[in-house]
């Protein structure tokens, strides 16, 4: 420690250590920053997804404005091009548009009132992060092109046209920061279909299919259920605002949110107003004709729906743009001619919200009184169940807590997330974590490898009771799964989970993999919500450790050990790990830290939750055979080390 401090204390600190980053190279050094995670396209919160939607939304905004009404969408397995029939950028600022920062025609709301893109960073990040990035706009039969290179202008110019007014866009992902990367059909399709239900009358056309909505929301909330609703849809349109809900039997909240078209997967404060406006609604509706008083979390349980909204100025949290942080429908800045200044807010989103859905929902549940009874069962089922529920954690927890049980099953974090949180710290929750793992070895491995601050460790014992045909009281009663839901802290709403990220621990045998089933049935019938918003995460280790005098290799599948074999060569080591307990906690560090290997658990609002727990954890069919004996490497397979 020494040396490195005194080798600290002697490099010179001169002006040749001030750098300007010139153009778009700050985006390549730092990519992070404005598109979120890279990846390799196998997660749709992937950057290259993110670089199609950048390119898309100005077309989107363009239609928005009232310019275009079709926009052409080309995507292969590694570029992409879009085509919009707007106004096309002003030929002059064509290079500057996506190449110098800060540079745009959003910062006011002359050109684009309610736009998503507004920070003037969307294109040059695109630019920036392609190996190639073409740009050409077309404006009453002169067009204005440039070809630029990992960010670096290469040819540009100015040529007559016959092609319509529009912006043409195509771009190449640079693989040396996208590592082998490949655009996945059905993430760009989902993107592209949530485009048309958000801008009807809009026509997008992907590889040769149109795309295109003619009842909005009302088209997405029908297409997406997997599940027969308990009554129609309810479907309120205003200006600036559009909802849909209806409730089914399946657990927790499925909502959909979205902003100026823009699909916010983590909510904000416009989902949230929805939320309290629509139990705050039910609640007085059935409190005055019903003479019943309905808490919110029965109300909301078994929701399903969908909510837009269009503001001046979003603000939202993170460039990737997956969480609405803006309070007001809008704030506006006015410079006046003597140089001060004029501020002027909106209305908040959720008194917007609020005074929308109480106006239009109790007006329409007045009018179709054919919905009203429905409604009320599944509200006072919900009630009746909760009761149940609450009254047997309650019991458990206090058993537990006179037992010492919970301290022994949960070694917490030092980072503790609830109410009584200072708000100022509540955005260091994205850096928590919980591992859920089973035995002590296991648990206490990990427990010596972790971050202390923000991990936490869950220790299973044995098997937890497959959920898929137990009833929810069944699931109270069970001890372990109690303690487990008390531990995320979601008994009563999944708002106050603790942690943000849940990552399923277990050994890579046959009772690790059926442990992880069981765990993810829980999460998959209970609180899927957990896994629609991307908490829930399985953990990779290692299956092999392959060493020789030199060089230690740890390998998480056959192919890496067979790889790492040969390019060792001689005097070859090499270590089966069966279990979790099995490696030291000085190597599970690694296996832990920033860089550990997690797959993240994924559930479209398009799947069947009900079938997919059937095929893996119903009566044992011989497609679930066949699955298997397709797709699983046997033990056996594991332990032919074939060195």
């Amino acid at each position: 420690m020494a040396t490195e401090t005194g080798n600290i204390a002697n490099t010179a600190y001169t002006d040749d250590n001030i750098k300007t980053l010139e153009g778009v190279e700050h985006i390549r050094r730092r990519p992070g920053m404005y598109i979120g995670r890279l990846g390799n396209g196998d997660d749709p919160g992937d950057g290259i997804y993110v670089l199609l939607k950048e390119v898309a939304d100005n077309s989107i905004d363009e239609f928005s404005a009232g310019f275009g009404k079709q926009i052409i969408i080309n995507v292969t397995e590694k570029e992409a091009s879009v085509r919009d029939f707007g106004r096309g950028i002003p030929l002059n600022s064509v290079v500057k548009a996506v190449s110098v920062l800060n540079t745009g025609g959003k910062y006011d709301t002359k050109g684009y009132k309610k736009s998503v893109g507004l920070n003037g960073v969307g294109l040059k990040a695109v630019n920036a992060l392609s190996s190639y990035f073409y740009v050409e706009a077309y404006r009453d039969g002169q067009s204005s092109y440039a070809e630029f290179r990992e960010g670096k202008l290469t040819d540009s110019g100015m040529r007559p046209t016959k092609e319509k007014n529009g912006t043409f866009v195509r771009f190449i992902p640079d693989d040396h920061l996208f590592v082998d990367y490949t655009y996945r059909t059905e993430y760009v399709e989902s993107l592209i279909k949530n485009y048309s239900y958000l801008k009807k009358g809009l026509c997008l056309n992907l590889n040769g299919t149109q795309y295109k909505s003619e009842n909005g929301l009302l088209d997405l909330v029908r297409d997406s259920m997997s599940e027969t609703p308990l009554y129609e849809p309810i479907h309120l349109s205003g200006e600036d605002i559009e909802i849909v809900i209806t409730h089914g039997n399946s657990y927790g909240e499925n909502i959909a949110s979205f902003v100026n078209g823009q699909n916010t997967r983590d909510g904000g404060t416009h989902l949230a107003a929805l939320r309290e406006a629509v139990a705050k609604t039910l609640k007085e509706f059935y409190k005055t004709n019903s003479k019943k008083d309905f808490a919110p979390e029965d109300i909301r349980q078994g929701i399903i729906g969908a909510v837009s909204i269009q503001i001046q100025e979003p603000n939202f949290e993170g460039q990737t743009k997956t969480k609405l942080g803006s309070t007001y429908m809008w704030e506006t800045d006015t410079t006046n001619e003597d140089g001060s200044h004029t501020y002027d807010k909106g209305p908040t989103i959720r008194s917007f919200v609020n005074d929308f859905v109480k106006t239009n929902l109790d007006n329409y549940l007045h009018i179709h009184k054919e919905i009203v009874p429905v409604l009320q069962e599944k509200i006072m089922s919900s009630e009746q169940e909760r009761k149940e529920i609450s009254g047997i954690q309650k019991k458990t927890k206090e058993r537990n807590k006179r037992t010492n049980v919970y301290n022994r099953k949960l070694r917490d974090c030092r980072l503790h997330y609830n109410d009584k949180l200072p708000e100022a710290k509540k955005h260091l929750k994205e850096l928590t974590s919980i591992f859920i793992t089973e035995g002590d070895s296991a648990s206490g491995t990990i427990t010596k490898a972790r971050r202390a601050d923000t991990q936490a460790v869950f220790s299973l014992r044995g098997k937890p009771i497959n959920c898929y045909k137990e009833s929810r009281k069944k699931v109270a009663e069970n001890e372990e799964l109690s303690l487990l839901i008390n531990a995320l802290g979601v008994e009563d709403d999944m708002e106050q989970l603790r942690y943000n990220n849940i990552i399923v621990a277990t050994d890579a045998d046959d009772d690790g993999m059926h442990i992880r089933m069981l765990v993810l049935t829980f999460f998959m019938k209970y609180y899927p919500d957990l896994i629609r918003r991307g908490h829930v995460h399985i953990l990779q280790t290692p299956l092999f450790r392959v060493k020789n005098k030199k060089d230690i290799r740890y390998c998480f599948s056959i192919d890496e050990k067979e790889k790492a074999v040969k390019e060792l060569k001689s005097g070859v080591e090499i270590t089966r790990f069966k279990g979790l307990g099995e490696i030291s906690s000085a190597e599970f560090v690694d296996f832990i830290g920033e860089d550990m290997r997690l797959d993240k658990v994924k559930l479209s609002d398009e799947e069947s939750i009900a079938e997919i727990m059937e095929f893996y954890m119903g009566d044992n069919t011989i497609d679930r055979q066949n699955f298997i004996r397709q797709h699983l490497r046997s033990e056996a397979e594991l332990e032919d080390v074939n060195i």
